[in-house]
C-alpha cells in the first residue's frame, strides 16, 4: 500500500463511523424515572455523604478503583517528537483503547497543554481523586524523570511512565530468559545499551537491581559515548558514565555479550556484531526500523538471539505484555504506589510464563506446531491469554507483601477466576485469524469482483497480507472499480467466465465437470454453458487446485450460491451432510452458533454432525469448546418432538466423547448466565465454565439469534462458515460488510491452511 493511500486510511479509521476511539458506556440502568432519581438527584446525595465521611467508599460508589489517567504533554510521542498535547490525543485515545481490551481498565485520556513541571504536576495532582491510577505516557527526557519522582511522592494511587517502566520491564524479563539460554550469568555479561533517553535509563536501572554490574554498562547517545570526563552530562546520563577509554559504539560491541538498542534505525552493522562475544544477545529495539534489521543479523550470526519492537519477527519486546496487566493488579488490591517490588514481580512473572507450556490456541495463531521456550521464544506473545491472570496475581501479590496495598488478596484462586473472567470480549480473537492468515496466505477467488464492496474487502485482504485474491467478473467494470479505489493491478489474476479469453480454461472444466455428472441428466452443452456461470467456474477453480479458496454469496441468495459448491466441492471424509455455524464476537467472548444456514430441521442425527463439526471448528480457531445444546425447556422439561430431538442429540454424544463439555437440553440464558445455572442445576457439566457453542435445534432459531446478536448488541460476526466441505469455500450472507468479508477472507485461508494439512 503506497503511504499516501495509508495516511487516508488511517484518517478515515480515526474518524468514522464515530470521531476517536474510545467512548463512555453507562454501568447502570437508567430506563426508568426511578433510575434516573437513583442515579442523579436526589438518590446521588447518599454516596456523596458517605464518601464525605470516608474517602475510602469512593472505591466503594464509583468507578475510580476501575479507572486510570493516561496523561501526556505531547512532548515525546512515539517516534513524532514534540507535536504538542492535542496531537497526542489520538496515542493517549489508543493507550485507553488496550486499557481495556487487554486487562478491561477504564480510561480516560488527558492531554495537559504545558511544558513547564510544575505546572504539569499541579494539573496531575488537582484531577487524581478522579482516578484508580495514573499512566504518564509520551513525556520527553529528563523532564518525565522529575514528573514521575514527584508525582509517586505526593499521590496515593499507582503513577507509573510506561515510556520507562514498560519497555524495562519486558526487555528485562526478556534478558533474563535469553541469559539462561546462553549459559552465562548476568553479573558477569558486558551490556552496551545504545540510547540515553528515559527508556534507556529504566531499563538499565533494572536490569542492575537483577544483579548487572555497572562496570560492565557502556550507555552511549547520539554524542558517542557516555564517559565519566564528559560534561554537561545530566543526573540520569552520570549515573551510567563509563571510565573506559572508549569512543565509539563500535568499539563499544567489542566482546560485548549483549546489546540493548533505544535510539535509532541502522546504527547497528555487521561488522560490528560479527566483534560480540559468543551467544550474542541483541534486542534493536527502535521502531518501527530496528538498530539492525533481523534479517541481517540473523544471516550474520547464527548464534544471536535477537528481539525487536516489531511483531512480524519473533521475541517482540511488546509494552502489552506489562503495562494493562501491571495496573491492573495494582487496582485490584488498591496499591498506593507501583513500587519497585511490583515491577520486578511482573518481570519474573513474564520470565517464568515464558518456559511453561504454551496454549494450543497461541500455538495455532502465529502457526506454529508448538512454541517452546528458546532461542526464538523468549517471552510470552501478546495475545496469550494466560497474561490476564499471571501478571496481576505476581504484581498483587507484591503489592501486598511490600505494604503498598489497602486491598488483601485471601483467596487467590478466585482472584484467578475474577481475572480470566475479564478476557471477555473483543477482537482479540479476530487479530489471532488475521494473525494466523498472514503466516501462509492463499489464493482465494472472489466471484463477485465487480462489487465495489467484494473489490475493497479483497483488497484489504490482499494489501493486509491476508490472500492473493483472483477476481471474477467483468474485466473492464473491474478495472474501472480498482482504478477509483486505487487498487494496482499489479500481481492481481482478473478472470471473467463469460469472455472468450477464458474459452479454453471453461472448456477443460467442463469437460471435467460433464464426466463427473453425465450420469446425473448432464450434458456437455449444459457443462459448458454452467462455468460461464462465477459460482461453478471459481468452484471448478478450487477443485482443480487452480486456487486455494472460493469466496461468493454477496449479491445472490444463499441457496443460488450454496447450490454449485454443494454440486461440485465434494463433503469430508465421514461427513453425510454440511452445515454452517457464525462465530459471533462479543464482548463476553466468542461464541459459535449453529447451523445458521444450511439444514433447516435436522434429524437427531444431523443435530449430532452439526455439534461435532462446530465442536472442531471452535477448535480450529484454538478455543477450547464448551458447548450448549439449546432448546426452550432445561434437562427434562418437556415432553415435545423437538425438544426430546436435541436430549437425544445429548446422550448420544456424552456417550460417544465422556470427556466433552456439552450438556443441555438447556435454555439459553441458563447456558450464558453461570450464575444462574450453578443455581438451579448445579449438576450440569457446563457449572463453572464459560459456554462458547450454542447449537440450536433448527435453523430458525440458530439464524434468527445471530442476526439480533448482530444488529442488537452490535457483536461483529464471522461467518456463516461453511464446514464438512472438502474444500475450503464460504459464502458471504447476502450484503455482507467489508470488514465482514475480509474476516471471511481469513477464515478461509486459515481453512485452506488446515486443509492442506490433511491432504
Amino acid at each position: 500500500m503506497d503511504s499516501e493511500k495509508k495516511k487516508l486510511e488511517a484518517l478515515k479509521y480515526h474518524a468514522e463511523p464515530t470521531p476517536g476511539k474510545i467512548k463512555v458506556v453507562p454501568t447502570k440502568k437508567y430506563d426508568t424515572q426511578r433510575d434516573l432519581a437513583l442515579a442523579y438527584s436526589p438518590g446521588v446525595a447518599e454516596p456523596c455523604l458517605a464518601i464525605e465521611k470516608n474517602y475510602d467508599d469512593a472505591y466503594k460508589y464509583t468507578a475510580k478503583g476501575n479507572l486510570v489517567a493516561v496523561i501526556s504533554n505531547g512532548t515525546a510521542v512515539l517516534g513524532l517528537g514534540d507535536i504538542g498535547a492535542m496531537a497526542s490525543k489520538p496515542v493517549m485515545e489508543g493507550k485507553g483503547l488496550l486499557f481495556k481490551i487487554f486487562a478491561d481498565i477504564d480510561v480516560f485520556d488527558i492531554e495537559v497543554d504545558t511544558k513547564d513541571i510544575e505546572s504539569f504536576i499541579a494539573t496531575v495532582k488537582n484531577i487524581a481523586p478522579t482516578f484508580g491510577g495514573i499512566n504518564l505516557e509520551d513525556i520527553k527526557a529528563p523532564e518525565a524523570f522529575e514528573i514521575e519522582r514527584r508525582l509517586k511522592e505526593e499521590l496515593d494511587i499507582p503513577v507509573m511512565h510506561d515510556d520507562q517502566h514498560g519497555t524495562a520491564i519486558i526487555s528485562a524479563a526478556a534478558l533474563i530468559n535469553a541469559i539462561e539460554i546462553t549459559g552465562k550469568k548476568i553479573d558477569e555479561v558486558k551490556i552496551v545499551i545504545s540510547g540515553a533517553g528515559a527508556a534507556a535509563v529504566s531499563c538499565t536501572r533494572l536490569y542492575k537491581s537483577f544483579g548487572a554490574k555497572a562496570k560492565n554498562i557502556v550507555m552511549t547517545d547520539s554524542k558517542g559515548i557516555i564517559r565519566s570526563n564528559r560534561t554537561n552530562l545530566t543526573s540520569q546520563k552520570a549515573e551510567f558514565a563509563t571510565d573506559r577509554e572508549i569512543d565509539t559504539l563500535e568499539e563499544a560491541m567489542v566482546d560485548a555479550d549483549v546489546f540493548v538498542g533505544l535510539s535509532m534505525a541502522d546504527l547497528v552493522t555487521p561488522e560490528m556484531l560479527l566483534t560480540m562475544a559468543k551467544d550474542p544477545i541483541v534486542f534493536a529495539m527502535a521502531n518501527p526500523n530496528p538498530e539492525i534489521k533481523y534479517d541481517l543479523a540473523i544471516k550474520t550470526r547464527k548464534d544471536i538471539i535477537m528481539a525487536t519492537g516489531r511483531s512480524d519477527h519473533p521475541n517482540q519486546v511488546n509494552n502489552v505484555l506489562g503495562f494493562p496487566f501491571i495496573f491492573r493488579g495494582a487496582l485490584d488490591v488498591r496499591a498506593t504506589a507501583i513500587n519497585e517490588e511490583m515491577k520486578r514481580a511482573a518481570v519474573i512473572a513474564l520470565s517464568k510464563l515464558a518456559k511453561k507450556p504454551v496454549p494450543e490456541e497461541v500455538n495455532i495463531a502465529y502457526n506454529k506446531t508448538k512454541l517452546i521456550f528458546g532461542k526464538d521464544y523468549i517471552i510470552p506473545k501478546p495475545f496469550d491469554p494466560r497474561l490476564i491472570a499471571e501478571i496481576p496475581m505476581a504484581v498483587a501479590k507484591a503489592a501486598i507483601e511490600s505494604g503498598v496495598a489497602q486491598k488483601t488478596i485471601t483467596d487467590w484462586d478466585a482472584y484467578r477466576h475474577e481475572l480470566l473472567g475479564r478476557l471477555g470480549d473483543n477482537n482479540k480473537y479476530l487479530e489471532l485469524l488475521m494473525d494466523r492468515a498472514k503466516q501462509n496466505p492463499k489464493k482465494v477467488v472472489y466471484a463477485e469482483a465487480d462489487q465495489i464492496q467484494v473489490l475493497k474487502a479483497a483488497q484489504i485482504a490482499y494489501e493486509e497480507g491476508l490472500a492473493t485474491p483472483i477476481l471474477l467478473g467483468n474485466k473492464q467494470t473491474i478495472l474501472e472499480l480498482m482504478e477509483e479505489i486505487s487498487f494496482s493491478t499489479k500481481g492481481i489474476d482478473i478472470r471473467d467466465p463469460k469472455s472468450d479469453e477464458e474459452l479454453e480454461c471453461k472448456n477443460n472444466y467442463a469437460e471435467v465437470y460433464w464426466k463427473d455428472r453425465q450420469r446425473k441428466g448432464v450434458t456437455l452443452y449444459d457443462a459448458q454453458n454452467l462455468m460461464r456461470s462465477r459460482n461453478y467456474f471459481g468452484a471448478m477453480m478450487v477443485n482443480n487446485g487452480d486456487a486455494d479458496a472460493l469466496l461468493s454469496g454477496y449479491s445472490r441468495s444463499y441457496r443460488t450460491v450454496i447450490k454449485p459448491i454443494l454440486e461440485l466441492i465434494g463433503l469430508s471424509k465421514g461427513v453425510q451432510r454440511a452445515a454452517a455455524t457464525n462465530l459471533m464476537i462479543t464482548d463476553d467472548g466468542p461464541l459459535f452458533i449453529s447451523d445458521t444456514s444450511i439444514n433447516i430441521n435436522p434429524t437427531a442425527r444431523d443435530l449430532t454432525m452439526i455439534t461435532r463439526m462446530t465442536v472442531n471448528t471452535c477448535k480450529m480457531f484454538g478455543i477450547d469448546p464448551v458447548t450448549a445444546m439449546v432448546s426452550y425447556a432445561n434437562f427434562g422439561g418437556s415432553r415435545d418432538l423437538n425438544y426430546q430431538k436435541v436430549e437425544h442429540t445429548v446422550k448420544v454424544i456424552q456417550r460417544a466423547y465422556p470427556n466433552w463439555d456439552i450438556d443441555g437440553p438447556i435454555q439459553t440464558d441458563f447456558a450464558l448466565n453461570n450464575k444462574l445455572l450453578k443455581e438451579r442445576y448445579p449438576f450440569s457439566r457446563l457449572v463453572n465454565k464459560k459456554t462458547n457453542i450454542l447449537i440450536f435445534p433448527n435453523l430458525e432459531a440458530a439464524n434468527s439469534t445471530y442476526k439480533i446478536l448482530k444488529e442488537l448488541n452490535k457483536a461483529s460476526s464471522v461467518g456463516p462458515i461453511l464446514m464438512g466441505m472438502q474444500k475450503a469455500v464460504h459464502v458471504f450472507q447476502l450484503g455482507a460488510s467489508v470488514e465482514e468479508m475480509v474476516n471471511m477472507t481469513a477464515v478461509a485461508v486459515v481453512d485452506a491452511q488446515e486443509k492442506e494439512k490433511i491432504q
